[in-house]
Order: C-alpha cells, then sequence, then structure tokens
C-alpha cells in the first residue's frame, strides 16, 4: 500500500478542497434553493425510496459532464447504465429498467454513446424502456434515470456509533485515464458483473448491514461523508486500511470513482458475514474505521488524525438526518 511519506494534514486539506468535495458541496445550494423539507423526505440517499406494498420502488438519476461525454462517449454511454445500476444496489435493490436523454451533434455524434448505452444495459441485463434524444445540438450531452425495486432497504440514514464502516471495492481493474475512474467492469464477464451486484440486496435481505452508500465522484471519504451526515454521525477512516491496488499514490486513490466500490455501516456481530460475502466473490473488502458519535469525519494514519469535514461546523450536501422510515409517501 502506498502511504509512505504521507502528510496528514496536507491530505485532508487536500481532499477537503478537491474537485470532488466541492462539487458535493454543491448539493446544499440546490437542496436549499428548491425548499426541500428535508425532516419529512429522506433526501440525500442514493435513490428516492417509495413505499410499494410490502417493498420499495427505488428511484435514480445520473447526468454527465459534457467534457466527459465528449472525450469518451461509448465510456459514458456504458457509465450511464453502470452508476445508475449501482445506485439501485446501493440501496439494497435489483434495477428494473432504464430510460435515457442523449443529445449531440447529429447521429455520427450520438451513436457511440448509443452502442455504449446499449452494452451496457445487456451486460448488467437491465432494459432500455424509453427516453428522449435532440441530434441537433452543438454540445454531446447525456443523462439516465433508473427504477428499481427493493423489499428491505440499505439507507445513508441509519449507521449508528460503532458500527465499523465497511469498503468494498472491485480491484481487477484499470484506470481510464485522464478521469479518475477506475475501471473494473468493462471488460469483466457479465454474470460476474450481475452476481457481484447481487451481494447488496442478499445483505440487506439478510440484515447484516444498517446502511450503506455507493462511492460515487466524491472518493471514499466524500462518500463517507455524505453518510455521516444523512445519519448525524461523524467517522474515524484509517488511510492505511483501505483496499486498494498496487502502484496507486493515496491520494489519488481517495479521490477515485470505483466502478464498484460501496461503503456499508456494519454492527461488530456481522462484519465477518459481511468481509466473507465480498471475498467470496474475490472483492476486496475490509473494516477501515469507526463510525462516531461526533459529527466529524477524520482520517487517522500512523497514530495521527486530521479532520476532512466538520458536519457540526458546515453541511456537505444540506440533509439533516431523517428516519429510514420516513421515505416519501405517495398519495393514493
Amino acid at each position: 500500500m502506498s502511504t509512505a511519506g504521507i502528510d496528514l494534514g496536507a491530505l485532508a486539506r487536500s481532499l477537503r478542497e478537491s474537485r470532488s468535495f466541492v462539487a458535493k458541496a454543491d448539493i446544499a445550494e440546490v437542496v436549499k434553493s428548491l425548499g426541500i423539507d428535508t425532516g419529512a423526505i429522506a433526501v440525500g440517499d442514493d435513490c428516492a425510496a417509495i413505499p410499494d406494498g410490502d417493498g420499495y420502488l427505488l428511484f435514480a438519476i445520473e447526468g454527465f459532464i459534457n467534457e466527459f461525454v465528449a472525450s469518451d462517449p461509448w465510456f459514458a454511454g456504458w457509465c450511464g447504465v453502470m452508476v445508475n445500476v449501482s445506485d439501485i444496489a446501493a440501496m439494497g435493490g435489483r434495477p428494473l429498467a432504464t430510460v435515457n436523454a442523449v443529445w449531440s451533434d447529429g447521429q455520427d455524434g450520438a451513436l457511440p454513446i448509443l452502442e455504449g448505452l446499449r452494452d451496457a444495459s445487456r451486460a448488467f441485463d437491465v432494459p432500455m424502456v424509453g427516453g428522449h434524444s435532440n441530434l441537433r445540438t452543438k454540445n454531446s450531452q447525456l443523462a439516465l434515470s433508473i427504477l428499481g425495486r427493493a423489499k428491505k432497504l440499505l439507507t445513508s440514514f441509519d449507521a449508528v456509533p460503532g458500527d465499523h464502516l465497511v469498503a468494498a471495492i472491485d480491484l481487477r481493474g484499470r484506470y481510464r485515464d485522464p478521469y479518475p475512474n477506475w475501471d473494473a467492469a468493462t471488460s469483466a464477464p457479465t454474470a460476474r458483473l450481475r452476481g457481484d451486484l447481487e451481494l447488496l440486496p442478499e445483505i440487506a435481505e439478510a440484515g447484516l448491514a444498517r446502511a450503506a452508500k455507493d462511492i460515487s465522484q466524491g472518493g471514499i471519504v466524500g462518500t463517507a461523508t455524505m453518510l455521516a451526515e444523512c445519519s448525524g454521525v461523524g467517522a474515524i477512516i484509517d488511510i492505511d486500511a483501505i483496499p486498494m491496488p498496487p502502484g496507486v499514490g493515496m491520494e489519488r486513490w481517495l479521490q477515485t470513482f470505483p466502478s464498484f466500490g460501496y461503503l456499508l455501516a456494519v454492527g461488530p456481530d456481522q462484519l465477518d458475514a459481511v468481509l466473507a460475502r465480498f471475498h467470496t466473490r474475490d472483492i476486496a473488502a475490509a473494516p477501515i474505521g469507526i463510525i462516531t458519535q461526533d459529527l466529524a469525519v477524520q482520517i487517522e494514519f500512523d497514530g495521527h488524525r486530521e479532520t476532512v469535514w466538520d458536519l457540526s461546523d458546515r453541511p456537505l450536501i444540506g440533509c439533516a438526518p431523517v428516519s429510514a422510515t420516513s421515505h416519501i409517501e405517495i398519495p393514493a
């Protein structure tokens, strides 16, 4: 593990000021401007969870930066499906279908995006059932929405002090330069992709984890901060315990967006069972820290600690703690 010569204070400051943290902090302004009552509706999770019969419908959307779509259009299309499917899994669900919005300058500009969407739809076995297209615009743009279903939820709101913070990441990949994407999916067998994603709903239904979140553009520490904010807790993260591929620098890895990466809040009695499920499928998984009662997210190394984000001083995404049972109710 590449931890030699780490300046923990400089690392904490670099993460706090990084593009990934700044982008997540923008969410707070959006929540405020929309006037969303975070005390009544569970906002801040990977998906909206809508009670439906004996389970939940899961509803999510992802949009992509224009420069990413322009520079790697096939992979952008692939990611459109992949990250939405990952959000569904993070909530303990299984995907049902997706719809897309694709804008481009002509059919030739749209084709690689559409091919990426098609290839990922087939790989993850998630049907594309509709969308919106505009082939007469200057810039290529992409957004995708997904519907899924969960029997039992994993949320961002139920981590409690004393839980282990577990990171589960598929390290069998490589960077998709120049972006911070760790691609362990595009060359993987489709049966493996689908089986790996099934781990999350299985863990939810077995009651083995209290909370979970997909490791997103915020990286490991940013994602942990969002999870802590929603649960009204803090976290201490031992960066030396984080699973990572050989030859990768710690600062880069902490800001990486893995194609398969999750953080889970797991009680002490369930830790071994959760780790075993990931290890059985050759996915790196380890307890990387502990959930705490205070509202600080700290990184720890070699006996020293530094605060990356103090939620008591400033929220990151502006989502106050709510109960997992308070997900939006839809009138009959």
